[in-house]
């Protein structure tokens, strides 16, 4: 009888067929990861987590259920990972930790960046015009206990400074009818403000970014978009952040706001995310796991 510990991964369908056949990368390296340090890894549908048996468990993008679970997402793009205790981002290890820029190499990020951005988000060299973007998420009338404000609000507190204004909708988040006279009232109120179907193409050429805590914000820094924060999110640290600041401060500071992206997105990434592109993946994995209280 095997008796060395067992690792249960549940899996959405798409991904569950992907680790099973032997074809998603970042998972490959970590079954051989922990199948080295004597675990067992078992791949499980994630419909069937809540009824699961006793014992570690690492869900994609779902709730820990107790010290012996984590939860492991895409940190924005592929390669990069991160595994954690919680599920909220602005609870992950590195919205905890320190931002340094002093310590990286300013070449060394530099290139990354670039490669970063002309794979993910290739395109003309981006311009700054007069227009704010802001990318709305769910729930735009409710605040919520990691916002300033409501997102309703928020759009009005970007609307008052009378600056040219594009709000976006989140393509797979539903609206109700109480959103949307919300968001029309807005509209009359402020002619100057404007609605676009996505967010990309508003996204190179904008000022900055007015956001809760949408990844179109992650995404305006490999453009070198400043963005406002009205929530909290992982990559807060170079942001202007409402509740440090006021809505009105926070915003007025935004034309000249100019943090290093280059050393601050390789930082987050290549230093504070799983890379699954290198070698040390493997042992990045495990350290996550460790620091999730995991004897392995």
């Amino acid at each position: 009888m095997n008796n060395s510990p067992v690792l249960r991964v549940y899996l959405e369908g798409p991904m569950l067929t992907t680790a099973r056949d032997g074809s998603f990368n970042f998972l490959n390296i970590l079954k051989s990861a922990v199948e080295g340090a004597g675990w067992r890894v078992e791949w499980c549908a994630l419909g069937d987590a809540r009824s699961a048996e006793p014992g570690y468990a690492l869900y994609h993008a779902a709730a820990p259920l107790d010290p012996d679970t984590l939860s492991f997402r895409k940190a924005y793009h592929y390669p990069f990972w991160q595994i954690e205790p919680v599920q909220q981002r602005w609870r992950f290890d590195v919205a905890q930790s320190n931002f340094d820029p002093d310590r990286i190499d300013p070449d060394l990020a530099r290139d990354f960046t670039r490669q970063l951005r002309e794979r993910v988000l290739p395109g003309p060299p981006p311009r700054k015009d007069q227009t704010i973007l802001v990318p709305l998420q769910g729930q735009i009338r409710r605040c919520r206990s990691f916002q300033t404000m409501s997102p309703i609000d928020m759009v009005e507190a970007v609307a008052r400074l009378g600056r040219p204004l594009t709000v976006t909708l989140h393509p797979s988040r539903d609206y109700d009818l109480g959103d949307m006279d919300a968001l029309q009232s807005l509209l009359r109120r402020y002619p100057h403000m404007k609605f676009a179907p996505h967010s990309a193409p508003v996204l190179r050429d904008c000022a900055f970014v007015a956001t809760q805590n949408s990844a179109v914000a992650f995404d305006g820094y490999l453009l070198g978009k400043p963005a406002v924060l009205f929530a909290q999110i992982d990559f807060h640290h170079i942001g202007l952040n409402v509740a440090e600041l006021g809505d009105r401060e926070a915003l007025e500071m935004a034309a000249a706001h100019a943090p290093d992206y280059d050393r601050y997105l390789y930082w987050f990434l290549q230093e504070k995310a799983i890379n699954a592109s290198l070698p040390d993946a493997g042992d990045r994995i495990l350290a996550a796991m460790r620091r999730g209280g995991w004897p392995i």
